[in-house]
């Protein structure tokens, strides 16, 4: 019998194949189906097929959404409502629901794109190492999510608010699903500028892709001035395009002075 596993390699091993998408487990000992299949089974007669349901008579989970979120009369309700939202199947393989993190009265509000593993098992957006440097990137012109003044916070929200699996991105169909909760989100933050990191959060919010040409061009979402920004994943993998996100910064301070 070969010698157990050392513990932290076992765990190691573990949350490797948690990544990689495994869900259950195997039996330790190996089981022969060809043997356990001796007789050659008779197909089961078939069973007459199932009278077609009206689409009329299931539940639209976009309208039951928009519901949800126009009932909300608080942050606080939104966020429980999208929690006990159970008609994207996005929620079911992740640990948590995020959120959002910052002060609700910032006059910024980040819209990234959805929560990482780290995010997932802290329920906050952004704490990964993408997180840290978004962190660093607007300490760099006065404005962090820990600040309790309005003028120099930042409140962080994301597209969607379960980790999809794998981190592959969300399907147009969950966007769509989601984004009544996403677009009652901004109305009860009520920030004086959005900024829209990355792809995902300009798929769902303007309808469009294409970061890197949309990047440092000012929108309008939801009757607010947007302005979509390189996510800082894609800055850990491309050094050299800090220089274009520094532009971006300067562009969304100089914005916030002209705020009255």
């Amino acid at each position: 019998m070969s010698a157990a596993l050392d513990w932290h390699l076992a765990k190691a091993l573990l949350e490797w194949q948690v990544e990689l998408g495994v869900t259950e487990a195997i039996c330790d000992a190996p089981i022969d189906r060809f043997a356990e299949a001796d007789e050659t089974a008779r197909p089961a007669p078939a069973a007459p097929p199932a009278p077609a349901v009206p689409a009329s008579s299931g539940l639209d989970p976009a309208a039951e959404a928009a519901r949800l979120a126009g009932a909300a009369p608080d942050l606080q309700a939104l966020s429980e409502g999208l929690a006990g939202f159970a008609h994207c199947e996005l929620r079911k393989g992740a640990r948590n629901c995020v959120f959002a993190d910052g002060n609700p009265a910032a006059r910024v509000m980040i819209i990234g794109e959805g929560p990482g593993r780290e995010e997932d098992q802290r329920g906050l957006p952004f704490v990964g190492q993408a997180g840290r440097l978004l962190d660093k990137m607007f300490a760099a012109i006065g404005l962090a999510r820990t600040s309790p003044a309005a003028e120099s916070a930042l409140y962080i929200t994301n597209t969607v608010p379960w980790r999809p699996p794998a981190n592959r991105e969300p399907t147009p169909d969950e966007l769509a699903m989601l984004l009544p909760f996403l677009e009652r989100h901004v109305d009860l933050a009520a920030p004086d500028l959005l900024v829209l990191m990355g792809n995902v959060a300009c798929q769902a919010l303007l309808g469009r892709r294409g970061i890197l040409k949309l990047r440092g061009k000012w929108q309008t979402v939801l009757g607010r001035p947007a302005l979509p920004m390189l996510h800082p994943a894609y800055l850990l993998r491309n050094a050299e395009a800090k220089r274009e996100t520094w532009a971006d910064l300067l562009s969304l301070q100089a914005r916030l002075r002209e705020l009255p």
